[in-house]
């Protein structure tokens, strides 16, 4: 439980050192946006400011060349130099309209009407000036000269007042200048501060997590350590466990021999006795008619009982084997060769997949096939005809032959696999009960092993493993 809450406690820290690092970068983009959208309104404020000077030097420059043109028809008597002053006029007049536009400063207006007045009054003496010249015959009156001399002092209160004007924008843009770069030094101040306190969370978020992928892949490490050995535990308690199932089939099979050749004794003796008996009866004279028919009766029965001791040692004891080399999948197929008109007979069908590189096997070929066929022939015969799959494998497995016949048929309960190999036990209608029991016979004798898997409604599956040739 403690484990669980310092995990907490890290993860919590590396959420609220992450979030409050993210939380600090957009607090930091925030205000770069506002320091940005400052910048722009400066940059308005600098372009408005030039505007408005370049204006008021236009305006100036155009009365300037209203005033050539005058003096130029003054001097030169021609109405050629009339045109500067005619279209001068005008655009003055535009230059006026756009500085109100965009003046608001109420000093600033104030000074603008009095530029306007003072522009009038200029182009006013201009046209009275140039009137009178053409009424006096091109000749200079004391009048025409007074006018001159008024339209030179407007000219010169008119440079005062657009030099004033223009000054007054400058100084205005220097305090907005001021200001401005005031505000973004503690704007970067604040931005540099924050970045800087975001990348050291985003380090000790980093640390945090790197220590705590640390301890996690160790953790994780050993995990997969202790879980690699519990598996390994297990293989070995299923190998032991088979091991321990192999060796209490063996012990099993052999109290079946010890036990079955006792019984043949115990049987065989009297048996004898009876025959005996009977042959000796059957000598004597005086018998009546039928007493052959009991005999004949007696004699069966007693030959029958004999052959059944016959099998059943035949079944439990350690024959000789004469063996040889060869494949396990040609045994295989041979057998399978054996059951074909049973195959053919029930529809079934045959899988097969044998492993191509498999080692050669020293057995005794024909009670090898013997064995195989009598489990070919009970996986037949539990299957349903015209749907029963036949399976056949062969593979390598803990340096052994494996062979692995598997059926879908009917399969076992518990109780009929804890009998499986029991003299007489069959679930047939027909049958003596002795075809596995000879089977493991067969296997046991090879030094090998033979157990199965079965479940109901899921079929059965035999393993046989044997000892490759050295």
């Amino acid at each position: 439980m403690k484990k669980i809450i310092d995990k907490l406690k890290v993860h919590n820290r590396i959420r609220v050192g992450y979030g409050t690092a993210f939380f600090i970068l957009l607090v930091s983009y925030v205000i770069t946006l506002y320091a940005n959208a400052r910048l722009i309104d400066q940059a308005g404020i600098v372009d408005h400011t030039n505007k408005t000077i370049t204006h008021l030097e236009t305006i100036l420059s155009d009365v300037k060349d209203g005033e050539t043109g005058a003096r130029g028809f003054y001097i030169m008597h021609d109405d050629r130099f009339l045109g500067p002053y005619y279209s001068s006029r005008a655009r003055v007049d535009s230059m006026e309209g756009l500085l109100r536009r965009e003046l608001d400063n109420p000093l600033q207006l104030e000074r603008l009407d009095t530029l306007e007045q003072l522009v009038s009054e200029k182009f006013h003496f201009l046209t009275s000036g140039i009137r009178e010249l053409r009424d006096n015959n091109f000749e200079l009156s004391d009048s025409l000269r007074t006018k001159i001399v008024k339209a030179q002092h407007t000219m010169e209160q008119l440079r005062r007042l657009v030099l004033r004007m223009q000054l007054a924008e400058g100084k205005e843009l220097t305090l907005k200048k001021s200001n401005f770069q005031s505000t973004s030094l503690r704007l970067k101040f604040i931005i540099i501060v924050s970045l800087l306190f975001a990348f050291l969370l985003l380090i000790f978020g980093f640390i945090t997590y790197m220590f705590e992928n640390k301890a996690r892949t160790e953790a994780d490490g050993k995990v997969q350590q202790y879980q690699d050995q519990l598996r390994q535990r297990i293989l070995e308690l299923r190998n032991a466990n088979r091991e321990l199932l192999q060796m209490r089939s063996q012990e099993k099979f052999a109290a079946t021999g010890r036990i079955a050749r006792t019984i043949a004794h115990e049987v065989r003796n009297p048996l004898t006795n009876i025959n005996l008996a009977m042959e000796q009866l059957k000598g004597e004279d005086g018998l009546a008619d039928d007493s052959a028919i009991l005999f004949e009766m007696i004699q069966r029965n007693s030959n029958r009982i004999n052959q059944l001791i016959t099998d059943l040692l035949n079944s439990t004891k350690f024959a000789e084997l004469t063996y040889g080399k060869t494949s396990i999948n040609t045994l295989l197929d041979e057998a399978l060769q054996l059951a074909d008109d049973r195959v053919k007979l029930y529809n079934i069908t045959v899988e097969k997949q044998y492993s191509m590189d498999m080692c050669e096997v020293a057995v005794d070929k024909e009670k090898i096939k013997i064995a195989f066929l009598n489990i070919i022939v009970n996986a037949i015969e539990a299957m349903e005809p015209g749907k029963g799959v036949l399976k056949l494998v062969t593979k390598s497995e803990r340096n052994k032959c494996m062979v692995e016949i598997a059926d879908n048929g009917t399969g076992m309960d518990q109780e009929s696999m804890g009998r499986l190999f029991e003299p007489y036990f069959t679930s047939k209608n027909k049958g003596n009960g002795l075809g596995l029991t000879n089977t493991q016979n067969i296997i046991l004798n090879h030094k090998g092993t033979i157990q199965a898997e079965s479940e109901p409604g899921k079929g059965t599956t035999f393993i046989i493993c044997l000892d490759f040739v050295d």
